[in-house]
């Protein structure tokens, strides 16, 4: 792609994002992600024009929110290719999602002396919930390491897995060093050993086309501010027959059939695990993101982030204070570049780019056991979407260049 076509297409991405503009370079999308005019306008429209309590009335306004509410669950069912609607569970986000797997489905299947798997690139969210899963059962938890890359081989992991683990928890792509674990393979190993498979889709949904049956995996969480939809919506996926079996996570309204004083039978899928008034407006945002990024496209949506990362890391690698954690290959970052500057503090980082009005995040990126593993305990991290631009990478590599001297260095 010539540089005037790539201009062009920039300009055309770029216009359905109000709040981009020339004078700021976002650059914290791992975070959070921008959100565009087609999204805004669902959730706006939702709220104009069809607000109402889904799934509790009879009169047409609540039936039309109903609608909208369960038309997104089926784009979310088709977009990781689900087997059913059943499957799909609406959440705040990815930590209440493995926060709801680590109470329900740990409750009933383990015990002590049984082993919980994870490794040591998960994100707080994707560590927590087995940490006190295993203190509440006795259960026991190991770490699988990487290298200093991230990567993780299948002999690592055969190593690691033992008749003992019951439950492998694992990150598709790490938050802080973008490597991308092989969770198609992790998980029938773990299925060979009769373990239960969680994955963390938080930063690959919104990235790479993501099919739950081709992986395998028993459970997926993923959020919806990650991938352009508004913040507070999230998804848990999980099998039927092992959500079925599950019990609730919160108790209330909506998720019950019957209720005496004794006691209730509870609703079918997937409303077992939705208990009080839903987020409608956020599941119609996320339904419009997925549409948004399905007019997109995958293949467009990779090329620009990976040629972004290429062009930026290129260029950094001409600073010889600078330091990238994890690979040398652009490809095995996924539009995240976690760093470090010589003598330079990374909260002092954030603050000087700031000023230069390059949006990046700096600390342990709720990934400490992860930082600790690979030397540091704070780091600065620049993260691409796709309507992000080569002039955006340029004024992060050219605040770069300044850091140190302003330090005094």
């Amino acid at each position: 792609m010539t540089t005037s076509e790539r201009k062009r297409e920039d300009a055309e991405i770029r216009k359905d994002f109000p709040l981009l503009n020339p004078e700021t370079a976002y650059l914290d999308n791992s975070a959070t992600t921008q959100k565009p005019r087609q999204v805004l306008e669902a959730v706006s429209h939702y709220y104009e024009s069809e607000n109402a309590n889904p799934l509790r009335g009879l009169y047409q306004l609540s039936l039309r929110a109903t609608d909208s509410y369960e038309q997104a669950r089926e784009a979310v069912r088709a977009f990781i290719h689900a087997k059913s609607t059943e499957e799909i569970i609406f959440t705040r986000n990815a930590t209440e999602s493995l926060n709801l797997v680590g109470y329900s489905w740990t409750a009933d299947n383990l015990k002590p002396d049984d082993e919980i798997l994870i490794t040591i690139l998960e994100h707080h969210s994707n560590m927590l919930p087995w940490q006190q899963a295993a203190k509440r059962t006795g259960a026991t938890l190991k770490y699988l390491e990487c290298d200093k890359t991230g990567n993780i081989t299948e002999e690592d992991f055969r190593r690691a897995i033992t008749p003992k683990t019951k439950l492998v928890c694992m990150t598709h792509v790490s938050n802080v060093i973008g490597r991308t674990n092989d969770l198609k393979t992790f998980a029938r190993i773990a299925h060979e050993y009769g373990a239960v498979f969680v994955a963390d889709g938080a930063q690959s949904v919104p990235h790479m086309p993501v099919d739950v049956q081709d992986l395998d995996v028993d459970f997926l969480a993923f959020s919806g501010h990650k991938m352009l939809s508004p913040m507070g919506i999230g998804v848990l996926y999980g099998k039927k027959e092992i959500l079925d079996a599950m019990q609730p996570f919160l108790y209330g309204g909506e998720m019950i059939e019957y209720v005496t004083r004794e006691g209730a039978t509870y609703a079918e899928l997937p409303h077992k695990f939705e208990a009080g008034t839903v987020n409608a407006g956020g599941a119609v945002g996320l339904h419009a993101a997925i549409q948004y990024i399905n007019s997109i496209g995958f293949d467009k949506i990779q090329e620009r982030e990976d040629h972004l990362t290429a062009y930026a890391m290129e260029k950094i690698k001409e600073i010889p204070e600078v330091h990238i954690l994890g690979s040398d290959d652009p490809k095995e970052h996924h539009g995240i570049l976690t760093f470090t500057v010589d003598g330079v503090h990374p909260h002092d980082i954030a603050a000087m780019m700031d000023e230069d009005h390059v949006d990046v995040r700096a600390g342990h990126h709720c990934a400490q056991p992860l930082l600790k593993f690979l030397g540091t305990m704070s780091t600065a991290r620049a993260s691409f979407s796709f309507y992000n631009t080569e002039e955006e990478a340029d004024r992060l590599v050219d605040s770069m260049k300044t850091l140190r001297k302003r330090m005094g260095y």
